[in-house]
């Protein structure tokens, strides 16, 4: 590719054969520079476009960006639709980002024709390889985002965030810039500008570098897929005979396992190489099992491997959480003690800010993609990976307690504590504000 920041751009999205001339392809335009670039490129390379622009309302001055869309559109002759959506106002950030992200990706499929395409690029493709990595250990964390997946296409991830800028200069468009992309409380834009920043340091080209592996991993991960899928069956089963597993490498072996696993809990699961030795060592005499994530546990009898899925009990209908003072929530007693202002913070398993409690909040059981922001992580995380984490037992998971304020997590008992309503001590242990400690246990 040449200097011309036109060319590379076009270059890039012809050569990924994600943009046909004369097919339908509708473009997911937020306003930014990169959906900007994608757009024009689009038309300049011959698809037949159509625009799509989701306002989220998140934003007071969201109509600008849907303002400056129909400029965009009028002057590329491209038909433009417009939705406006509504967000659950209370739920968290991170929550919030995924609940809109997946909104939009309804109403494309919906709406297209063909594909739909979005405008990710090789800096956001570094930028989720660096993150997954960082909270999902795996090959998988490091294949980032595929250029397809159904009829979701990416025809700029070979591209960097700075590329379509120049690009957009180039051709005098007009972009907004999304301020929430610069709020550091979120996990990717601290990913965003301080670890891919500091690697920039080390290599002004690090983002493609990241991206450009991600792309080679995954289509060695074809070749390993095969592999993987010829192993399983030479071996047999299900069940899998343990002594046949225990022949392959053990790179084979754990992916052979991981395959099994997902058939079985019909979903994509992790398997750390710890549980994939735990399970390759289990005994060839009796019965053993090692518990999973996915709600599924490694059953091991005389030899012969099976994976099955928990049971668990039934959730128990929601209940008003009484600050001071206790509720019965199935199984389960959950207690609270109200520490006064500037005293030292009650005795109590988990300790919270009293005001973002609030005066109304609910213990409820977890619920399907249920997402909070634990203190000191710096970002959220699934109930689901949370429970695995501290080894809550599949079968207690639909009746473990979560404290709910104001729509947001604020506390799971004995697994975590929401960052917006930890509570905030002195140094020397005293409360700088009223403190609720909460405490969850089943009486016998």
């Amino acid at each position: 590719m040449g200097d011309d920041p036109e060319e590379r751009i076009l270059d890039t999205a012809r050569s990924s054969g994600l943009i046909r001339a004369g097919e339908p392809l509708l473009a997911m335009v937020s306003g930014g520079a990169d959906s900007v670039c994608l757009l024009d490129a689009a038309v300049r390379l011959g698809a037949r476009v159509s625009a799509l622009h989701v306002d989220h309302g998140i934003r007071a001055d969201s109509s600008d960006d849907v303002s400056l869309c129909r400029r965009l559109c009028d002057a590329a002759g491209v038909p433009l639709l417009v939705e406006r959506i509504e967000l659950a106002a209370t739920s968290a950030p991170g929550n919030l980002q995924a609940e809109a992200r997946e909104r939009r990706y309804e109403l494309a499929e919906r709406h297209a024709e063909g594909d739909y395409a979005t405008a990710h690029t090789a800096t956001d493709q570094a930028e989720t390889v660096l993150y997954r990595l960082a909270v999902s250990p795996g090959r998988r964390a490091l294949l980032g985002m595929p250029p397809r997946r159904g009829r979701l296409v990416r025809p700029l991830l070979s591209s960097t965030r700075e590329e379509t800028r120049e690009y957009c200069r180039a051709r005098g468009l007009e972009w907004r810039d999304d301020p929430s992309n610069e709020d550091i409380r979120f996990a990717r834009a601290r990913v965003r500008h301080e670890v891919l920043a500091a690697l920039r340091e080390l290599n002004p080209a690090a983002e493609r570098t990241i991206a450009e592996t991600a792309l080679l991993l995954r289509d060695e991960a074809t070749v390993l897929d095969r592999a993987t899928r010829e192993a399983v069956e030479r071996v047999g089963g299900p069940p899998l005979p343990l002594a046949a597993l225990r022949e392959l490498p053990s790179a084979l072996a754990r992916l052979a396992l991981r395959r099994s696993l997902e058939d079985a809990a019909g979903d994509s699961v992790p398997l750390s190489r710890r549980d994939a030795d735990r399970i390759l060592g289990l005994a060839p005499s009796g019965t053993k099992t090692v518990e999973l994530p996915g709600g599924v546990r490694a059953v091991a009898e005389y030899g012969w491997l099976r994976f099955d899925r928990d049971v668990e009990a039934e959730a128990p209908a929601p209940v008003a959480l009484v600050v001071p003072g206790s509720v019965r929530f199935g199984p389960w007693r959950v207690e609270t003690q109200l520490g006064e202002v500037g005293g030292p913070p009650p005795d109590g398993d988990d300790l919270l800010d009293a005001v973002a409690l609030g005066d109304a909040p609910l213990v409820r059981a977890r619920r399907e993609g249920d997402r909070m922001r634990p203190a000191g992580l710096g970002g959220t995380k699934t109930l689901q990976d949370l429970f695995t984490d501290r080894k809550v037992p599949r079968a207690e998971r639909a009746s473990w307690p979560v404290v709910e304020a104001a729509g947001e997590i604020a506390c799971v008992p004995g697994v975590a504590v929401g960052e917006r309503f930890r509570a905030r001590l002195e140094n020397q242990g005293r409360a700088s504000a009223p403190v609720v400690a909460l405490s969850a246990t089943r009486p016998t």
